[in-house]
This record gives structure tokens, C-alpha cells and sequence, in this order.
């Protein structure tokens, strides 16, 4: 409930100078590496030190001009130049609509996913509301058939359409990572209440650790992590065919846990100056999130 309610309100204008004001700005560092390249390879750094792989990302989406979606592909390059020219554990995440799905420029993401593959890295290509599910599904199946093993795509379990793209990407051999979901969507096409989404996330996470896509289990719910530990020891999962994944800033203390049990775990690294909706997105996921934001704006 208090998700549906921050997440209806994130684009109101008191909400916004709330949250990018000073001491808002400080807040989401907790959550966010920086606002650039530097920043983001800082963080990764550190990442890799613990023993984790990292996946950054350069924030924004919804973007309508060819200009901008270039700039954007072009931060892309280079942060997989980096990572390359460090020998840094990291791959990249990215939005489709950053890089000018709506404009049609299926040039730019095809050029970072086989800069991506000379590298020998991936690059997940992150889910966004419904309305670019389906476009994002048939590019990541795309990709896959063009750079095997260099594309994976993100999945949110609580659409009601994601068992049936699950199984479409299993068969396109695709990577898939495995979230519970971040945008306001209708009850029409997702489940809205907590145990509905926990149990459709359950049933799915079971499905992918039987598959023979690479699974990336994305989530901070520890009940659902213990339930998976144990699929994983039914079924006999190999080492090196699935992952963990974490946000940057979020559950550090569990983050250690699996790193020192031995789980390969990726630490998902955003960076960039368009910060405010995922801050708003990560806040409205945990109501440990919320009270963390509206202390330390106290203090």
C-alpha cells in the first residue's frame, strides 16, 4: 500500500524539490554511486575488492531525441571501456528508452551489446513499465540470437504476462534476471498485493533455476533468498550458471552474507544526474527505505 502511494505521487511537484534539494541529494549517495563515469568505476572498484561483481548503470530513460539517446550510448561505450581497460568483474545495465526505443534507434543498443561481447561482459537490458514490456522482450530475443551470451534481459513477476516471456526467453537462450517489480502497473496486468507478488516471484525463480538460461535472482527479501538456497540444493544448480543480485546501497549486511557463503553475488551500480525516479522507486520498495529518507532529511 504505502509503495502504490509513493510511487502515485513521485512526479508531483513538492515531492520532486523535496527530493533533489540539498540534503535530498546527499540522501540518495546512499543509493546512487555518483554523477558520473568516475564515480561509478569508484564504486565498482570497491565492489570487486569485497569479492562482488557490479552492474552499472547510467541513469535516465524516456528519451524522444536521437541527440540525447547518442549521448547516452556513447557514456555506455565508455564506462565497457573502462571496465576493459581496468580488468574490472562488471557488466552494464541499461533502458531501452535511453537509448531511443521510441525513436526507433536499434543501432545504438546493438552497438553496445557488441562492444559488450568484445570485452567478453553482458549487458541486461533493464524492464520498464508495461507499455515497453513486449518491445523490450523481442530486442533482448534479438540480441540474443545476434550475441549469444551477451544479452540478458530483466523480468518482473508481478505482470501477469511474465511466466510466457520467461519460457520465450529460456528457449532464446537469453539471461534472465529476476525481479519482483518497480512501476505503479493496474491490477489488470499485475498483482499489487505483497504475498501475491512474493509467491508469483517464488513460482518463477523455481522455473528459471530448472532452465538452462543463466539466472539472475534480483531481490532483498531474505525469506525468498533462504526458500531459493534450498531449490538451488534440490535441483543441483552448477556454481557459475546463476548469480545473486543486490542494489548498490541496499541490504550491505546480507550483501557480505553471500559473498562469505561463496554465492557469486553482482551489485547493481547506478550513476548519473537523472537520479530522482529510481531514488523514488528504491524508496518506495522497503518501508526501511522510506524511514532511512525522511531521518536523515530530519537530521
Amino acid at each position: 500500500m504505502l509503495r502504490n502511494v509513493i510511487l502515485g505521487v513521485i512526479n508531483r511537484p513538492f515531492v520532486r524539490r523535496l527530493a533533489t534539494g540539498g540534503l535530498g541529494r546527499k540522501v540518495a549517495l546512499r543509493f546512487v554511486a555518483g554523477e558520473d563515469i568516475e564515480h561509478a568505476v569508484d564504486a565498482i572498484r570497491a565492489i570487486n575488492a569485497e569479492g562482488a561483481s557490479a552492474s552499472a548503470d547510467y541513469l535516465g530513460e524516456n528519451v524522444t531525441d536521437l541527440e540525447q539517446a547518442k549521448a547516452a550510448a556513447g557514456v555506455y561505450i565508455a564506462t565497457l571501456d573502462r571496465i576493459a581497460g581496468e580488468g574490472l568483474s562488471a557488466n552494464i545495465s541499461v533502458k531501452l528508452t535511453q537509448l531511443g526505443l521510441d525513436v526507433d534507434a536499434f543501432d545504438l543498443i546493438e552497438g553496445i551489446v557488441a562492444r559488450a561481447a568484445e570485452i567478453k561482459t553482458s549487458v541486461t537490458l533493464d524492464m520498464e513499465d508495461h507499455r515497453y514490456t513486449e518491445r523490450t522482450v523481442e530486442t533482448a530475443v534479438r540480441l540474443g540470437h545476434a550475441h549469444p551470451g551477451a544479452v540478458a534481459v530483466a523480468l518482473q513477476a508481478y505482470l501477469h504476462r511474465t511466466p510466457a516471456d520467461l519460457e520465450r526467453l529460456v528457449e532464446a537462450k537469453v539471461g534472465i534476471r529476476l525481479c519482483k517489480g518497480a512501476y505503479s502497473e493496474s491490477g489488470e496486468i499485475a498483482y499489487r498485493k505483497r504475498g501475491e507478488v512474493d509467491a508469483a516471484f517464488a513460482r518463477l525463480a523455481n522455473r528459471l533455476l530448472t532452465s538452462a538460461s543463466y539466472a539472475m535472482i534480483a531481490t532483498h527479501d531474505e525469506r525468498l533468498i533462504q526458500h531459493l538456497l534450498k531449490q538451488i540444493e534440490r535441483v543441483r544448480r552448477t556454481p557459475g550458471t546463476y548469480e545473486f543480485q543486490m542494489l548498490y546501497g541496499v541490504r550491505r549486511e546480507l550483501q557480505r552474507r553471500l559473498d562469505a557463503e561463496g554465492y557469486r553475488l553482482r551489485v547493481y551500480v547506478p550513476f548519473g544526474r537523472e537520479w530522482y525516479p529510481y531514488l523514488m522507486r528504491r524508496i518506495a520498495e522497503r518501508p526501511a527505505n522510506v524511514r532511512f529518507f525522511l531521518e536523515s532529511l530530519a537530521r
